[in-house]
């Protein structure tokens, strides 16, 4: 075991010792082991934290937005010399594998990149003459300090990806709560920040618990606060923020669902159900928990998603060779085998039991072997109820129609998936399904972060969502001006003019 790391919160620009005398313990999920210990940060400092990104902000917002642009260029260069070391950073605190913690770090990249090209985001409109003389023009500007709370399943892509580069880029200052079980790789993201030049403040990073962070949702100096987590939890955040005149984004739980029809090619289907249902072991929201297949090509597809599965191999994070790493937490793991269970005592068919896996060496990990339950019914819990594990779900229908009324009568609806080679199935799909990013043969409908990352129904609450231009609506407000000009002889004259409708 290695020597455990005291971990500091980022505030002002500077790494903080905490005066708090309560720490958390941060697990290897791989091992067992705690590798770390963080600070839950007393009301104090959270309130420090929130009066540094008010201090930086009036110099940051009057920074134009190509200078700002200029830093995350840099900041961006540096996530790519620093891959590797993020990268590991993410295995070692969250047991994705290899791929999947590297995929974490690039997709924070990828949105640092997209902040590079803020000055052209932030356009605004203009027409000139709107009425005879006169000039109206719509410029974005940005709104103060914003707040994110943050989940633990990425530890990179949300915190330092979907929350704090854009409302940065935007010209506004951050307060992130890092997931108190991964706050790693966020600290040192933060520390890059420092490294590429951004002012002492701008982005704010803090560790604690709910008590402490709920001060974030009434403060008077936060504008606005990103949510990534439960649904309960994101109605809660939604309500009071909101109350509070806060703008609010809360991303919470899902079931996504896919429907496979008969014409699905079964081996290249399975293939990706199987990424998408246990890829970073089901710990995500955009995970594949549920297939809908039509009756006639459901026992097939079973028996492929099954020797599939015993085809992989459950290991440590960190070995190139795992294709399954172990849950964030043994908290967590009993969550999930209590789900099971619950599945099993419902009547669904268990055909592949992950309980007992064991990984030779790492016996105090955090590992569940996949799971595949067959012939789930619309009423069972398993089913419809994020597990947000590595358990995948079957249930049958005997046609689309059936299937499509399934998948919408779930209360989730954050993406949803169809797999046909039926142009006119997969058009209907499309235009029917409840599933706010949907995908036509792509297991995992996550868009590229110039769209927006659309949950419906109780998967989102809120009006903008994350990434792109809605990204850039949220974090920024609009100011619309009108102007007029006189020349010489109307300035002199005695004669007033109004506005000419």
């Amino acid at each position: 075991m290695s020597q455990v790391q005291i971990l500091e919160p980022f505030i002002g620009g500077e790494f903080v010792r905490s005066k708090t005398s309560a720490y958390m313990d941060i697990y290897d999920p791989s091992t067992g082991d705690v590798i770390a210990k963080t600070p839950c940060c007393t009301k104090d400092e959270v309130e420090n934290a929130v009066m540094a990104a008010k201090a930086a902000y009036p110099a940051w917002s009057d920074t134009p937005p190509h200078r700002r642009a200029q830093l995350f260029f840099n900041l961006r260069n540096l996530i790519e010399e620093h891959l590797d070391e993020l990268t590991q950073c993410v295995c070692r605190e969250n047991g994705k594998v290899r791929s999947e913690a590297q995929g974490d770090v690039l997709k924070a990249k990828e949105m640092t990149e997209i902040a590079c090209g803020i000055p052209s985001l932030l356009l605004g409109e203009s027409l000139m003459d709107t009425s005879s003389g006169y000039d109206t023009t719509l410029y974005r500007v940005p709104i103060g300090v914003f707040a994110g709370i943050a989940p633990w399943n990425f530890p990179a892509m949300i915190p330092m990806g979907w929350m704090a580069p854009l409302g940065v880029a935007c010209g506004n200052t951050y307060v992130l709560k890092a997931a108190s079980s991964t706050p790693m790789t966020s600290l040192k993201i933060a520390a890059l920040y420092r490294e590429a030049g951004f002012p002492k403040g701008v982005v704010n990073v803090v560790t604690c618990s709910r008590n402490e962070s709920e001060m974030l949702l009434e403060h008077p100096d936060i504008r606005g606060v990103t949510f990534v987590g439960s649904t309960a939890t994101g109605r809660h955040i939604y309500a009071k923020a909101a109350a509070a005149g806060k703008r609010v984004q809360a991303l919470c739980e899902a079931k996504n669902h896919a429907l496979v029809l008969k014409d699905a090619p079964i081996t290249r289907t399975a293939a990706g159900i199987i990424n998408a249902a246990f890829g970073c072991a089901g710990e995500r929201c955009m995970a594949l928990p549920v297939v809908v297949a039509e009756e006639e090509i459901a026992d097939r597809l079973v028996e492929e998603l099954v020797r599939m599965c015993r085809n992989r191999t459950v290991g440590p994070a960190y070995d190139k060779k795992s294709d399954l790493g172990p849950l964030v937490s043994e908290e967590h793991r009993k969550s999930v085998i209590d789900w099971i269970e619950k599945g099993i005592a419902s009547n669904a068919r268990l055909v592949l039991d992950g309980r007992g896996c064991r990984v030779e060496g790492y016996e105090n990990g955090f590992y569940l072997g996949h799971t595949i339950f067959d012939h789930v019914t619309p009423e069972m819990a398993i089913g419809n109820c994020e597990v947000f594990g590595p358990v995948l779900c079957v249930k049958r229908v005997k046609d689309f129609e059936e299937g499509l009324s399934v998948m919408n009568s779930n209360p989730f609806a954050n993406g949803s998936v169809i797999f046909t080679q039926n142009g006119y199935y997969a058009r209907e799909f499309v235009k029917r399904t409840d599933g706010g990013m949907v995908g036509v043969n792509v297991g995992i409908p996550v868009p590229v972060g110039i769209f927006p990352f659309s949950g419906h129904k109780m998967s989102f609450f809120g009006d903008l969502h994350c990434h792109g231009k809605d990204a850039v609506r949220f974090f920024t407000e609009s100011k619309t001006v009108t102007a007029r000009w006189f020349d010489e002889k109307e300035i002199h004259s005695d004669k007033v003019t109004t506005w000419d409708n």
